[in-house]
């Protein structure tokens, strides 16, 4: 199958997949014979030259991309974020959700708000256990109260926490030496990711810095924050289409933002679309932003914007479907080079194909069967 730029029907690409496995037969410990030796999976102790899985054959020497929903959905208040939370138990896990401490509590409320946000994570609504939450920034001393609710009350389900408005490098860290000192005392057994919101000139300079940061998971850009801290320099019409896909200073950040993280394997996250009810708007900006930066995620403030970018940061139908015929040769041939299709391929294609199947699992998109049996 050769790589189409156009999307082509779903049912039509995964029926011209060779299926290697039958649908109606999983891949257990006993050995299946008509599946190439490398791909059987048997029992490790009779195992004596098992293939490596893409994860650890693909990335021995360099740090894979965190594999995450492509869309963040934030919310403030106690009615919405149950509503999200909703909505992510019909759906499946195919966007996380933020709890906003930062714009959701009220002056004087921030404590209480925390307590909220922490009870609905530790809730059994939270069913799959991708529920964050955004913090206050370093100048409000609040951050520090919402940062040990957060950890301390979530029965140790908080996916992670957002930092916005970091001016430094050195900002980041000191929350990162918070986040983890609060996690031991609670005795968390696994890191807790830190999201970092590029939306000053501050973290702008320091980007490289920050991504290389341990704990560091995306970078998020707050776009009207930044316009905002040029003091009347950039026009607000740049928080909106199609200026911010056209003023010198916002593609600039844009592409530093998502050059730095995939440098450091960290997610880039596109900032926020403020067309709230004109789904194909929506779409186009995070088809624009996947495109053009190669943003992977992006924020939702509307329910009605989560399904838009969800169907334009999908991988392209025929694009998956060649990932899976690529990987299964691959792997049959214990990840050494192959011709496929009269083209060679290596590990620099496999790493790309295997990331074209993980995007594709995170956006619900149906994989060929030989393949989410062989790698999954």
């Amino acid at each position: 199958m050769a790589l189409s730029g156009a999307r082509a029907d779903r049912q039509t690409c995964l029926k011209s997949v060779p299926r290697l496995v039958p649908s109606n037969v999983g891949l257990g410990f006993d050995a299946v014979p008509f599946l190439p030796p490398l791909l059987r999976r048997v029992r490790p102790e009779r195992d004596l030259n098992p293939v490596l899985h893409p994860r650890t054959a693909l990335f021995s020497s360099e740090k894979p991309l965190p594999s995450l929903a492509v869309c963040e959905h934030i919310a403030g208040s106690e009615r919405f974020l149950g509503k999200a939370l909703q909505l992510q138990a019909d759906m499946g896990p195919l966007f996380d959700i933020t709890g906003d401490c930062e714009d959701g509590a009220a002056a004087g409320a921030e404590k209480s708000h925390a307590q909220m946000i922490a009870q609905l994570i530790a809730s059994a609504g939270n069913r799959f256990a991708r529920v964050g939450a955004r913090i206050h920034d370093l100048t409000n001393p609040s951050w520090t109260t919402e940062a040990e609710i957060l950890i301390g009350q979530s029965a140790k389900r908080l996916a992670y926490l957002t930092l916005p408005k970091a001016n430094s490098v050195s900002d980041v860290s000191q929350v990162l030496d918070f986040i983890a000192r609060c996690a031991t005392r609670n005795g968390w057994q696994r890191p807790i990711a830190l999201h970092v919101m590029i939306e000053t000139q501050g973290a702008l300079r320091d980007v490289q810095a920050i991504a290389t940061l341990p704990g560091v998971e995306t970078l998020d850009f707050g776009i009207m924050d930044f316009v905002s801290s040029h003091q009347g320099a950039i026009s607000a019409k740049a928080n909106r289409s199609p200026g911010q896909f056209e003023h010198r200073l916002i593609v600039r950040a844009k592409a530093e933002i998502a050059a730095a993280a995939l440098a450091n394997a960290v997610v880039p996250t596109h900032n926020v679309t403020l067309a709230l009810n004109q789904r194909s708007q929506v779409f186009d900006d995070a088809l624009r932003a996947r495109r053009e930066f190669g943003f992977l995620r992006m924020w939702s403030i509307h329910p009605s914007q989560i399904e838009p970018i969800i169907d334009a940061l999908r991988p392209d139908y025929a694009e998956v479907g060649n990932a899976a015929e690529v990987l299964l040769a691959a792997a049959a041939a214990n990840w050494a080079p192959i011709r496929y299709l009269d083209e060679l391929y290596d590990r620099a294609s496999y790493r790309y194909y295997w990331q074209i199947l993980e995007r594709a699992r995170a956006t619900g998109m149906e994989i060929p069967s030989a393949a989410e049996a062989a790698f999954y």
